[in-house]
């Protein structure tokens, strides 16, 4: 025999609670959704696919690379190096990880040609998973963070098409950097298909690991905002030159809690 009370709460949709708009107004997870019989409501089975095809959208994106230099050049007043990776196309980028992480022969020759003197910094800009996220956001967040290097020697700044992290390494190698950071597109979710992350590496070289690395993630501005992550950048970078290392032994400090250390 069903209970009638518990039928009644079933029939309410889980969306008009209380509980699940306020949950809903602190993330934009899919939390509280509502149902009809043993599936989702429409309105949220539409927006579960049209999040999902953006982030497919995003994966497949190629990276409009000279409006990207154009706009850096405008921003430094630098010289920008546009190189390609091994992978040839994008079907060969998403099958082949391991060619998303080398040059391929133009671009080594390329990088050969530069000066061979040392530099503190090799900022790298690849289109990754989200050429979106490097298209809306690399630009902001340069702009947030150069005026804090005015002090570093940095290489020419190279945008790399069909690059993955660890093409980095081989850059900063080629160009006799101290350290490299790698500004590149995340892989999309379904309620971030833009965001963008920074990789940073000291004594950038082919072979270097993941432990080796410091990441700061989900840069943009319904994430980490521009000049929070330029500001965590800044520490990092200027941290790992103090001490030579990044990785797993470079550590940011925790934040102080009210009411405690006082």
């Amino acid at each position: 025999m069903s209970d009638p009370a518990r039928t009644a709460a079933e029939a309410v949709p889980c969306s008009s609670s209380g509980w699940a708009a306020q949950l809903r107004a602190l993330t934009p997870a899919r939390v509280g959704l509502g149902r009809a019989g043993v599936s989702l409501e429409t309105s949220d089975l539409l927006d579960f696919q049209r999040c999902h095809a953006q982030a497919r959208d995003a994966v497949h994106a190629r990276l409009e690379s000279a409006a990207l230099v154009m706009a850096l050049g405008n921003l430094t007043g630098r010289a920008i190096l546009r190189l390609h990776s091994a992978a040839a196309d994008r079907v060969t980028y998403l099958q082949r990880p391991d060619l998303g992480r080398a040059l391929d022969e133009l671009s080594r020759a390329l990088l050969a040609e530069q000066p061979a003197d040392k530099v503190d910094l090799a900022l790298v800009i690849a289109d990754g998973l989200s050429a979106l996220a490097v298209e809306r956001h690399a630009i902001p967040l340069l702009a947030e963070l150069l005026p804090r290097l005015h002090e570093w020697k940095l290489a020419p700044l190279c945008v790399v098409e069909q690059g993955r992290v660890a093409i980095g390494d081989e850059i900063g190698a080629a160009l006799g950097a101290e350290i490299a950071m790698v500004l590149i597109g995340e892989r999309p979710g379904l309620s971030s298909p833009d965001s963008l992350g920074a990789y940073i590496t000291w004594n950038p070289k082919p072979g270097r690991t993941d432990a080796e690395r410091n990441c700061v993630s989900n840069i943009r501005p319904e994430g980490l905002k521009f000049a929070q992550a330029a500001a965590q950048l800044g520490f990092i970078l200027t941290e790992a030159r103090r001490l030579r290392l990044t990785g797993v032994a470079l550590k940011e400090p925790a934040p102080r809690t009210k009411g405690i250390d006082s």
